[in-house]
């Protein structure tokens, strides 16, 4: 005699492969993934990221080639990281319109039109301090950043960029951006905030990708990894301000972050699955410990399941393959 009432034999939706894809709830497409693609001055070959296997620094002549590959293999958005060769103290070089940052964003457009492609505004990665800002004895003043920040947005705005997506956790960050895009008369252009981004650990990887040379914390400005509730007001405040879309970083570490700010809000929510966890997961594979393909697609689906909308991942091109 079954134990089990026959209205819950939940196995039988479980039965075949086609059962089970038909119930499935959460679902992953190309749709979903964002390439991010780091792009060096000065080189004229790609410079192979150690900490990071199969993800390249390119240089500026490859970079067309590269964003036609992604878009030919399904990925419809990419978000650029320049590795400038003229750093200085303020990150001037994103004010220019000769400078990486503009180049960058000129060279994907004319590439591949049809690929959104996204501009991550900070100054860590063109400062000689490697901090995300103008710093005043290694702390970083927040309205004198917000000012150069507004100068780098219009830039790229100008440069032809299709989307904004800033990282440096300024406080009044979007307003500033917002108000600096729509005076100069970018107002059709979306912000993806780095609404909520952790002072993480997770992190160590995408130093050596950027080249950075960045000692000290980014504790005073990046969030605390262990406050959730701060967490979800740092984004709802960032709504308030304009941000189009909101983001989580890391990823897989704040699940319960991003399920919360989904709960409560109903702007497009991303995620970045960033430099540790994909390294994490290339290092179980190498070493035979794990499945790449399996613990990736349940990766991503565990972003999705939690709210994400929007996932950024440096399997985004391998997803093609695996989807």
């Amino acid at each position: 005699m079954s134990l089990v009432t026959p209205d819950f034999r939940f196995r039988r939706l479980r039965r075949t492969p086609v059962l089970r894809a038909l119930v499935r709830e959460t679902q992953l497409s190309m749709n979903d993934f964002i390439l991010p693609i780091f792009v060096e001055e000065g080189i004229a070959e790609p410079v192979p990221i150690k900490s990071m296997p199969d993800v390249f620094r390119y240089p500026e002549s490859e970079l067309a080639a590269v964003v036609q590959r992604a878009w030919r293999k399904g990925v419809r958005a990419i978000i650029l990281f320049g590795v400038s060769s003229h750093k200085d103290e303020t990150g001037s070089d994103t004010w220019h319109s000769d400078g990486l940052m503009a180049r960058m964003i000129r060279i994907a457009k004319q590439a591949q039109p049809e690929m959104l492609v996204i501009s991550d505004n900070c100054f860590c990665e063109y400062t000689s301090h490697g901090h995300c800002g103008v710093i005043h004895e290694q702390d970083v003043l927040n309205d004198e950043t917000l000012a150069n920040l507004q100068k780098q947005v219009v830039l790229a705005a100008a440069a032809g960029v299709d989307m904004i997506a800033p990282s440096g956790m300024m406080d009044g960050m979007i307003a500033a951006i917002r108000q600096a895009l729509d005076e100069a008369g970018f107002n059709h252009i979306p912000v993806m905030s780095y609404s909520t981004k952790f002072a993480s650990a997770f992190y160590g990887p995408f130093r050596d990708a950027v080249d950075s040379n960045f000692k000290g914390s980014r504790s005073s400005y990046q969030m605390d990894p262990a406050n959730s509730r701060e967490a979800l007001a740092e984004s709802l405040q960032d709504e308030a301000e304009g941000a189009d879309i909101l983001m989580v970083k890391p990823g897989l570490a704040y699940l319960d972050v991003l399920a919360n700010i989904r709960a409560h809000s109903i702007r497009p929510l991303a995620v970045y699955q960033v430099s540790g966890e994909y390294a994490m997961i290339k290092a179980g594979a190498q070493a035979g410990v794990i499945d790449e393909k399996a613990i990736v697609l349940e990766t991503m689906t565990a972003f999705k399941r939690a709210g994400a909308d929007l996932i950024i991942t440096y399997y985004a091109e391998k997803m093609a393959d695996w989807l």
